[in-house]
C-alpha cells in the first residue's frame, strides 16, 4: 500500500506519499481500507520531529479515519467485512489501509457520507470526553471555547448548545465569529481586540464561566482561572500557547475551581473503548437528528498533505481540514 511518510522531520515537504508495507490486524483488531483522514494539530507536531507516536503505534501520521472494513481480526464481534465505518486512530490515518482496534470503531452515522465521516472521531471523543465525561458540564451553565471556530470549537459549541448549555467562544475576526453564532454560540469574543476574562464576566453578569474548554494552555492559565466562575472546570487539550505558566492557587481555592488536562493519543486502548463508546451512546443519536453535524473547511487528495499541512499552519480554515485517500 501507500502512506504518507516522514523520512526526516521539518516543514510541509517533509510529508512523502511512498510504498509501504500493509499492516496486518492483531487479535482484536480490524483491517480499513481508509476512504479519508482528518489533518490534526498533532500531526503537524509530529511532522517536525516533536510527537512521536506512542510505542507500539504506526509510525504514520493521521489519528482518525473513515472507510470499509477489510479484514476481521480474532476476537472481533459485531464488525464485518464491507462495514463502512469512522475510527479513532492513534496512528497511520494517512494512509490506504489502518488496523484498528475494534474498541474505536464507530459506524458512520447517518446522513453522513464516507469521507465527511472521517471529520468526527477525533472532536467527538475529544469534546465528549473533557466537556462532559471529566467537566460535567450541565444545562443551564455556561462553557467558554477558545478557538470556537476550529474543528474542535465547532463541534463543542453544538454539542453544548444540545445539552442545553449557553456558550462564548473566542476566534479571530469577524468572518470566523459569524460562523461560531450559525452553530449556536450566544457570546462572540474576538481575542484580537477584546479581552475574553470581561467579556465573560459580563455576559454572565459577573459569574463566570462554568467550564472553559482551553487549547492554548500557558499563555492563557492566569486569564482562564479569572474567568471561571465558583466551581468552575478548567480543561486544558492543547498547548499553542506554551507549555509554563504562572497558577495562583489561592485564586483557585477562592473559587473552588478545579483544572484537568488531558490528551487522546497516548491513552490505554479501554479508555479510548470507553470515550468511544459514551460517543455512540451520546453525540451519534445527536448527529442523525441533524442537531448536530460535522463542519469541513477543504478536501485535499492525500497525496498532497503539504498542502493541507499548510492549511492548518495558516489558520484561515473553519472546522476540520479532511484528505481524501481512497
Amino acid at each position: 500500500m501507500h502512506a504518507i511518510t516522514i523520512p526526516e522531520p521539518g516543514g510541509p515537504e517533509a510529508l512523502v506519499w511512498a510504498e509501504v508495507p500493509d499492516p496486518v490486524p492483531d487479535e482484536g483488531e480490524v483491517l480499513v481500507e481508509v476512504a479519508a483522514s482528518a489533518v490534526n494539530r498533532a500531526d503537524l507536531l509530529q511532522r517536525q520531529g516533536f510527537y512521536d507516536p506512542p510505542p507500539g503505534a504506526s509510525r504514520y501520521p493521521g489519528l482518525e479515519c473513515s472507510g470499509r472494513i477489510v479484514a476481521v481480526g480474532a476476537g472481533v464481534h459485531g464488525w464485518a467485512v464491507g462495514d463502512e465505518v469512522c475510527a479513532l486512530l492513534t496512528g497511520g490515518g494517512y494512509a490506504q489501509k489502518v488496523a484498528v482496534p475494534a474498541g474505536q470503531l464507530l459506524p458512520v452515522p447517518e446522513g453522513v457520507d464516507l469521507v465527511t465521516a472521517a471529520a468526527l472521531p477525533e472532536v467527538t471523543a475529544t469534546v465528549w470526553s473533557n466537556v462532559f465525561m471529566i467537566a460535567h458540564l450541565r444545562p443551564g451553565e455556561t462553557l467558554l471555547v477558545h478557538g470556537g471556530a476550529s474543528g474542535i470549537g465547532t463541534m463543542a459549541i453544538q454539542l453544548a448548545k444540545a445539552v442545553g448549555a449557553r456558550v462564548a467562544v473566542t476566534a479571530g475576526g469577524p468572518e470566523k465569529l459569524a460562523r461560531c453564532a450559525e452553530l449556536g454560540a450566544d457570546v462572540l469574543i474576538d481575542y484580537r481586540e477584546q479581552d475574553f476574562v470581561q467579556e465573560v464576566r459580563k455576559a454572565t453578569e459577573g459569574k463566570g464561566a462554568d467550564v472553559i474548554l482551553d487549547i492554548i494552555g500557558a499563555k492563557y492559565l492566569d486569564q482562564n482561572v479569572k474567568a471561571l466562575a465558583t466551581n468552575g472546570r478548567l480543561a486544558i487539550i492543547g498547548l499553542q500557547g506554551g507549555v509554563k505558566g504562572e497558577l495562583n492557587l489561592n485564586a483557585l481555592l477562592r473559587k473552588r475551581a478545579a483544572i484537568t488536562a488531558t490528551s487522546l493519543r497516548a491513552r490505554p486502548a479501554g479508555e479510548k473503548a470507553a470515550i468511544v463508546a459514551a460517543v455512540r451512546e451520546h453525540v451519534w443519536p445527536l448527529i442523525a437528528a441533524g442537531r448536530v453535524r460535522p463542519v469541513v473547511d477543504r478536501v485535499f487528495p492525500v497525496d498532497q498533505a503539504s498542502e493541507a499541512h499548510k492549511a492548518l499552519d495558516e489558520g484561515s480554515h473553519i472546522g476540520k481540514v479532511l484528505l481524501a485517500v481512497g
